[in-house]
């Protein structure tokens, strides 16, 4: 990686360390041919490190340094090599052959004006005088870090007193295993890839820094071996939709399957696959029903962080795995979001700072409160001063403006609703392939009366991740503000039972007031602790139309209390009307919806 003159970086890195052995025989013997042929081995060996994602820094003479992000790669672009190498060196037919001895280490380096240094950088370069020709030698942590899944073998070579060095470093040697072949290069994150790596640390992560997860085959208690198919379809499944959610990096079906009809406890198949998060369950199919139970585990700590059982009929068994596949995939986002949420790992930005004040921001932001969505929104901001390109960042920066303007939550409401736009068309611009980006470019246009593009964006949203319950949540609110009351219940009794910890029981009131089911919007209300003040809007019209003066009053009286207090905290002037001012945040398509809501609020006593 190149730099500026003058300037450098520090990081830690997978650094390699290769020569070409003999290299002062080879050249004694031809000067020409031995100078052509080295440098040709070496252009060759740069090609292979930059297919798979390293960058090679120096070609001195006979010796390249190369850094990686992962120490996996650097094991495969050696192997690679050599193997190649090899075969070129047989194709020759004279003496004067290129065999050259790798060395790979892990640690911090300097990177400064094209070249790399650095403690890391000197115990590459002494585990490679270790190396015979053709050979790769490895320090014990790249031993470690590299998946067991992946097809090497690793020899130890013991313990090693190296020049330089105070502590003996544990050495080992690499190669392919027999018949097997080094996997190709995989730089796509979204991509389902059986190539991941361990951190150094007591956390499991994934080759892009995301949560790791692997679904292991559910066990078959039919007691009929004919229906294992029903139980490897589920556990398909639910490894495919789990797939589809960007934030997570999933096993391969082939490098869990390994484990099926195998007693290993769950903390070693996390070891093996190199994953912190392990399913498993099992399916029990009898005549016309099925019982699927499923729990999560933390594999490094051993926790069970969910468990759930589903009872269903098989009338379409495809449905059956289908809804069982989703209803686990969201709970499993939902429980594997809260428990890695103070995990530092990076997700759409380079910048590791930048991520961990998102997901602080974020874990913050889903606590629904007005002093998280302040706290969440400061976060979202440093993490964009950062990186100002990271999408992801300015789409929760755009919700948590806009849920300050739909809730009456932070003042001034007009500078909340023009940020919402501003964060929502930025981050869409940056991105449109993310669901976030598109649910929170679709909440805002909700709230603008652009019914149509909320559609259109929380539709994409669901398309790209059929995981979204919170932009299913939204579309039911796009019902609800086109009249279709019956549908926008239907669609949050679906994001529920997709994803039971996702807060979306609010989004009920609206569609029981808008069908008229007022008792039904008081009962869920009920159940709200510490509504935010759009909600107490909702109870108090709901109660007016059921004739309930008193309750009506009282839930006015609270709304107006939290109003006129972030109103003169901000600065800004008392609505001409309080009725119409509460009704903005209700976009209905038709007249009579709008006029029945405001309706309510006039008679629990809402001023004009």
């Amino acid at each position: 990686m190149a730099t500026n003159q003058g300037q450098y970086s520090r990081k830690l890195a997978a650094i390699l360390h290769a020569d070409v052995a003999g290299s002062t025989t080879l050249v004694q013997k031809n000067e020409a041919i031995a100078h052509e042929r080295i440098q040709n081995t070496f252009r060759q060996f740069s090609e292979i490190i930059a297919d798979y994602g390293g960058t090679p820094h120096e070609i001195r003479g006979d010796a390249l340094v190369a850094e990686f992000d992962r120490a996996s790669d650097s094991v495969c672009a050696a192997l690679v090599f050599q193997a190649k190498n090899a075969v070129t060196n047989s194709t020759l037919t004279d003496d004067i052959r290129p065999e050259v001895r790798i060395g790979i280490s892990l640690g911090e380096v300097v990177v400064a004006d094209g070249t790399v240094t650095g403690s890391g950088v000197v115990l590459a370069q002494r585990l490679e005088q270790l190396a015979s020709p053709g050979g790769i030698v490895v320090q014990g942590a790249v031993s470690e870090t590299v998946p067991v899944r992946l097809p090497f073998t690793f020899e130890s070579l013991g313990e090693q007193n190296l020049k330089g060095f105070d502590q003996p470093v544990r050495v080992f040697t690499v190669r392919t295993k027999a018949g097997e072949l080094v996997p190709e290069p995989d730089r796509d994150a979204t991509s389902e890839s059986d190539i991941t790596q361990q951190d150094e640390g007591p956390d499991q992560k994934s080759e892009k820094g995301k949560p790791s997860i692997a679904v292991l085959p559910f066990a078959n208690m039919s007691g009929d071996p004919e229906q294992e198919y029903f139980s490897d379809g589920i556990t398909e499944d639910i490894i495919t939709e789990l797939s589809r959610f960007h934030e997570l990096f999933v096993i391969a079906r082939n490098s869990s399957f390994v484990f099926k009809d195998q007693s290993v406890n769950v903390s070693e198949i996390g070891r093996k696959l190199g994953v912190q998060y392990v399913v498993e369950g099992s399916v029990r199919k009898s005549g016309q029903r099925a019982r699927i139970t499923a729990q999560l585990v933390d594999a490094v700590t051993g926790n069970h962080l969910w468990a759930d059982k589903y009872d269903r009929d098989l009338e379409d068994i495809f449905d059956v795995q289908d809804e069982v596949a989703r209803t686990i995939t969201s709970t499993l986002v939902g429980r594997v979001g809260h428990a890695h949420g103070d995990r530092v790992q990076k997700k759409g930005t380079p910048n590791l700072d930048a991520y961990d004040w998102f997901i602080q921001g974020r874990e913050i932001f889903y606590g629904g409160t007005p002093e998280d969505n302040e706290k969440a929104s400061g976060m979202f901001e440093q993490a964009i001063a950062l990186d100002p390109e990271y999408a992801a960042a300015y789409a929760l920066l755009s919700e948590s403006y806009i849920r300050d303007w739909i809730t009456f939550w932070n003042e001034p409401l007009d500078k909340s609703f023009d940020g919402a736009w501003s964060y929502a068309n930025k981050a869409i611009t940056l991105d449109d392939t993310d669901s976030q980006t598109h649910t929170a470019f679709g909440v805002t246009s909700l709230f603008s009366g652009e019914l149509e593009q909320a559609r259109f964006h929380l539709e994409r949203a669901r398309a790209l991740n059929s995981s979204d319950t919170r932009a299913l949540a939204y579309l039911s609110r796009y019902d609800v503000f086109t009249g279709n009351s019956e549908r926008a219940i239907e669609r949050v009794n679906e994001a529920l039972r997709y994803n039971p910890y996702g807060k979306y029981y609010f989004f009920l009131v609206p569609a029981y007031y808008v069908a008229h089911r007022y008792a039904d919007a008081i009962q869920v209300l009920s159940h709200i602790k510490n509504p935010a003040p759009i909600m107490l809007c909702w109870a108090a019209a709901a109660y007016a139309q059921t004739g309930d003066v008193k309750n009506a009053r009282d839930a006015v009286k609270r709304f107006m209390a939290v109003a006129e207090r972030n109103l003169r905290a901000a600065g800004s002037p008392m609505p001409a009307s309080w009725v119409e001012f509460v009704a903005q945040r209700f976009q209905a398509k038709e007249a009579e919806d709008r006029e029945h809501f405001q309706d309510g609020l006039r008679k629990a006593g809402v001023p004009e």
